[in-house]
């Protein structure tokens, strides 16, 4: 699926091409389609300064939420909301409760050689625990 969307494309790939992008008061928000695509929106486009999230313990979406190049921090109801994203695009939607989401800045995730694809390992993260919800 990724790849036809990127036939005949050089260089890195638009965040289009992996993800279903969202505007959350003026932030854009980006929601990986398959483990794939994960892989590669959090690895590639994802910018260090990004911040990262993924519904804990359970296969699922890894959201993004870009930061501008002003370096302006999200507010909290942004990171809600994409914690909420990641919960609903994840094997936990249909949790009762809240769902713990893993997050993190984008720097803090790397690959380890041989891991699956959608499989990351963080480094220093946060866990906010949310109800799932989805596009509005």
């Amino acid at each position: 699926m990724a790849a036809s969307r990127r036939e005949g494309r050089r260089g890195p790939p638009d965040e289009g091409d992996v993800a279903r992008v969202h505007e959350v008061e003026g932030f854009t928000v980006l929601v990986g389609r398959s483990a794939r695509d994960n892989d590669t929106l959090s690895l590639k486009v994802a910018r260090p300064r990004d911040l990262w999230f993924h519904a804990a313990g359970v296969a699922g979406s890894h959201v993004v939420v870009r930061r501008p190049e002003s370096g302006e921090d999200p507010p909290r109801s942004v990171i809600d909301r994409a914690a909420q994203l990641a919960a609903w695009h994840s094997k936990a939607r249909n949790a009762r409760g809240k769902v713990p989401v893993h997050w993190c800045p984008a720097a803090e995730v790397s690959k380890v050689r041989g891991a699956p694809a959608g499989q990351v390992r963080l480094g220093r993260y946060d866990t906010l625990k949310v109800y799932p919800k989805g596009e509005e």
